[in-house]
C-alpha cells in the first residue's frame, strides 16, 4: 500500500513539472524583434542627426563643387567666415531643412532596406542572423543606397539647388520645386540622376560592407557582440572616409549637373561633363575639389549616422523585451 501511495503521488508532479517547460522552439518565436517601421524611425533619426551637424562644412563644399573657384581650406573658411558675416549664424544651414526633407526619408529607407537585405541575402547564402560573407555584405549595401537614391532623388536636387542660390531666388522648397517645372521642365528634377547611381553603387558598397567587416572583426577580437559608442564612430569614420573617397568624382559630376540652370553652364551627359571639368580645372583640382573637406565632414557624418542608428536600433529592441512599444 505505501508503495503504491508513493507512485501515486510523485505521478502527478512530474506530469504538472513537464506541462509547464515551455517548447524550445516556442520560445525562440517570442524573442522580441524589431519591425520595417523601428528601422525606418532609426534611420531618419540618424540621418537627421549626422546632417544637422555637418550641415555648414556640406553647404560650403557643394558652393566651391558647382564652381570654378580653387578650392583650399583657407577659402573654405572665408567662404563660411563671409556668410556668417554677410546673412548671420543661421545661413550657414540655408537648405538644411530641404536637406531634412531629403535626408530623413534617404537614411530611413537606406537602413531600413539595409535590414532587409541582409535578411535576403542572408536566407539565400545561409547565413541567417550571422555575418554575410564579403560579397553579399558589399551587395546589401549598394541595394540600399540605390534604393534610397532612387526614391528620394528629387529631394536631392532641390536641396542642391538651395545651397548654392540665395534666398531671394527659391524662398523655399516648394517654391524650388514649382519654379524648376516651369521655367526648365519636369525632367530637370532627375538631370545628374545617372551619375548619382553610379557613384551610390560603390559609396553605399563600400560604406556598409567597411563597417559591418569593421564590427564583425571586433566581436572576433574582443569578444564582445556591441562596440562601445566611440568605437562605432571610429568604425563609421572608416566606412565614410574610404567609400566618399572611391566615389567622390561623380558626386562633383553629380552636383554641376544639378546646379547647370543657375550657374550658366551646359552639363548634359556624365562623360560630357567629366571632359569639360578636367579641360578647364584639371583632374585634382576639378574632378576633386573639396575632397579635403569631405574628409573631415565625411568621416564625422558617416560616424555619427551609423552610431545613433546602432544605439537607437540597440534602444527600441530593448524597449521591445520590457514590453513597450511606440507604435
Amino acid at each position: 500500500m505505501a508503495h503504491r501511495v508513493h507512485d501515486q503521488s510523485s505521478l502527478p508532479v512530474a506530469q504538472a513539472t513537464v506541462l509547464t517547460l515551455p517548447p524550445s522552439n516556442q520560445a525562440k518565436d517570442l524573442r522580441p524583434r524589431l519591425t520595417p517601421l523601428d528601422s525606418l524611425l532609426c534611420g531618419a533619426f540618424a540621418g537627421a542627426v549626422a546632417k544637422t551637424v555637418i550641415a555648414p562644412l556640406d553647404r560650403t563644399k557643394i558652393i566651391f563643387q558647382v564652381s570654378s573657384k580653387r578650392f583650399s581650406a583657407k577659402e573654405a573658411f572665408r567662404v563660411l567666415y563671409c556668410t556668417y558675416m554677410k546673412d548671420g549664424f543661421l545661413s550657414l544651414w540655408r537648405g538644411n531643412s530641404a536637406t531634412m526633407v531629403r535626408v530623413m526619408p534617404y537614411a530611413a529607407i537606406q537602413f531600413c532596406s539595409h535590414e532587409q537585405y541582409k535578411k535576403l541575402l542572408g536566407d539565400r547564402y545561409g547565413f541567417q542572423g550571422k555575418a554575410l560573407p564579403p560579397f553579399p555584405r558589399f551587395l546589401a549595401g549598394s541595394l540600399a543606397g540605390t534604393t534610397a537614391a532612387m526614391l528620394t532623388y528629387p529631394l536631392d536636387m532641390v536641396r542642391a539647388r538651395m545651397a548654392v542660390t540665395a534666398r531671394e531666388m527659391y524662398s523655399n522648397i516648394m517654391h524650388v520645386f514649382v519654379r524648376i517645372s516651369q521655367e526648365e521642365g519636369v525632367k530637370t528634377l532627375y538631370r545628374g540622376f545617372t551619375p548619382t547611381i553610379l557613384g551610390v553603387i560603390p559609396y553605399a558598397g563600400i560604406t556598409f560592407f567597411t563597417y559591418e567587416t569593421l564590427k564583425k572583426l571586433h566581436a572576433e577580437k574582443t569578444k564582445r557582440a556591441q562596440p562601445y559608442p566611440y568605437e562605432r564612430l571610429a568604425f563609421g569614420a572608416c566606412a565614410g572616409l574610404i567609400g566618399q573617397s572611391a566615389s567622390y568624382p561623380l558626386d562633383v559630376v553629380r552636383r554641376r549637373m544639378q546646379t547647370a540652370g543657375v550657374t550658366g553652364s551646359s552639363y548634359v551627359t556624365i562623360l560630357g561633363t567629366m571632359h569639360e571639368i578636367v579641360r578647364q580645372e584639371g583632374i585634382r583640382r576639378g574632378l576633386y575639389k573639396g575632397l579635403s573637406m569631405n574628409w573631415v565632414k565625411g568621416p564625422v557624418a558617416v560616424g555619427i549616422s551609423f552610431t545613433t542608428f546602432d544605439i537607437t536600433h540597440n534602444l527600441l529592441l530593448k524597449l521591445h523585451q520590457m514590453g513597450y512599444s511606440i507604435h
